[in-house]
């Protein structure tokens, strides 16, 4: 795994323009940001509701296997997500060599930003992902994982002690959460695949 040496971006400058960002896709005056870490956990059928609006930082790092069996290879990077409903801006620092890159999603399409690849656009983020950086990533069950609940197309959820969501699947993508204390949201995501895609995500729930 490649170790950033790059110091993590300031949180203001991040949610500014992700919140500039969200603001533009909505078409709206204002956004207003749900307090992911405060916000009621209600239950339906003992799972947590999915947040419909988080602040989310933290460093994500990825892993995949090599085209020629050499090895596996890795990379990692800064982010900070911004998410309302179905749409969602993510600000990536030190994306393996193509610099400060940015994705939108609209709830429709998928925009890709950075200063190596230019403006690419993809009907789901995965997609842009791979295209742009060669990452695999399950990005769009993500907002239903950083809440603590299996996403609608996941199976065999398996929960601690606490109602908590520790390990869930969804298709070849095997999910494991870990939690601060007595929390009720992950504060990191491992998920993997049997080819050799692994990514891990620590979280840090901001508060507005």
């Amino acid at each position: 795994m490649t170790v950033l040496k790059k110091s993590q971006p300031t949180k203001l400058a991040l949610f500014t323009a992700l919140t500039t960002a969200l603001m533009i896709t909505s078409g709206c005056q204002s956004l207003k940001t749900a307090n992911a870490t405060n916000q009621p956990i209600g239950t339906v059928q003992g799972q947590p509701k999915k947040l419909e609006s988080f602040n989310i930082t933290g460093k994500i790092g990825v892993t995949t296997p090599s085209k020629d069996n050499s090895g596996n290879q890795g990379g990692s990077a800064f982010y900070a997500w911004g998410q309302q409903n179905d749409r969602f801006a993510i600000e990536l620092i030190g994306a393996l060599g193509i610099g400060k890159t940015n994705i939108e999603y609209n709830g429709h399409s998928a925009t890709l930003v950075s200063e190596k690849t230019g403006t690419l656009t993809a009907d789901d983020p995965e997609t842009l992902l791979k295209k742009a950086t060669g990452w695999q990533a399950p990005i769009s069950q993500m907002p239903y994982w950083i809440s603590g609940r299996p996403a609608p197309s996941d199976s065999a959820p398996q929960l601690d002690a606490q109602n908590r969501l520790i390990s869930s699947v969804n298709g070849e993508w095997q999910a494991n959460f870990t939690y601060k204390g007595n929390d009720k949201l992950p504060n990191k995501i491992s998920a993997m695949q049997s080819q050799g895609n692994k990514v891990v995500m620590t979280i840090d729930h901001q508060k507005q």
